[in-house]
């Protein structure tokens, strides 16, 4: 998420939709934000839930800040309409067979004139991962489907929101996915695959000139991850009007 684009300030109240280990969660709370970090997974939750209390007693996050974790279904949110000044879908829509009953609930439940962040796998190097191991693909409440950008936006857009944007990341994690399914996606002890593992740990935590450069480069060829920013409009026009918009 590139949060000069997604700009979150103090006291908005932010939903991270399908949270798993909690990356975006924990950079919403820093930030200021009233932050749910929702998903399926109680284990997962459990860990998010200590790592915020951890941030708090080290006064990593501004006194006034709030944050709680929701289990629960993305098909059914448990949250009232209009609650949401922000939405982060990261990584999770790829994984819900009912995509678009997702999508929904998600306009459903953000403000109106608020904004969602969505990422999913780039359409190339997820096709490399399915065509290098099965495995990447069939284990249970793995991913069900490719999407091109053009599939995911096209999704939202019938959903109800407007598109704002898109860019690729993570073009340094495109390669290390692909040595995991030729060598096995269970088989972290492989020696290039723990050697390119320990690169990109390496990089998240030092973040050399070298490596964001060259990520830079990599980005928009190779980057693991498409993010498309959305708005919800402020009002809902016309089905003729947003057709006139949209081809606009």
């Amino acid at each position: 998420m590139d949060f000069q684009r997604f700009r979150v300030t103090p006291g908005e109240r932010v939903l991270d939709m399908g949270c798993g280990a909690g990356r975006h969660a924990f950079e919403l709370y820093r930030r200021g934000a009233d932050v749910v970090a929702f998903d399926l997974d109680a284990d997962e939750l459990a860990g998010v839930e200590k790592m915020f209390g951890a941030m708090r007693l080290e006064g990593e996050v501004p006194e006034a800040a709030a944050a709680e974790t929701v289990q629960g279904d993305a098909l059914d949110l448990p949250f009232p309409d209009d609650h949401f000044d922000k939405i982060i879908a990261s990584e999770v829509l790829e994984h819900i067979p009912d995509d678009m009953k997702a999508m929904t609930e998600l306009l459903r439940v953000l403000k109106p004139g608020g904004r969602l962040a969505v990422t999913v796998p780039s359409w190339l190097p997820e096709r490399v991962c399915w065509a290098l191991s099965e495995d990447y693909h069939t284990a249970p409440g793995g991913h069900v489907r490719i999407y091109t950008r053009a599939e995911l936006e096209a999704k939202l857009k019938a959903t109800g929101f407007r598109v704002n944007g898109h860019h690729h990341a993570h073009g340094l994690h495109a390669p290390y996915w692909w040595i995991k399914c030729a060598v096995g996606v269970n088989n972290d002890g492989h020696p290039l695959a723990k050697a390119y593992h320990q690169i990109l740990v390496w990089d998240i935590m030092k973040r050399p000139l070298a490596t964001r450069l060259a990520e830079r480069v990599m980005n928009p060829l190779i980057g693991k991850s498409v993010v498309v920013y959305f708005t919800k409009p402020a009002t809902r026009a016309p089905a003729g009007e947003r057709e006139t918009a949209d081809a606009v």
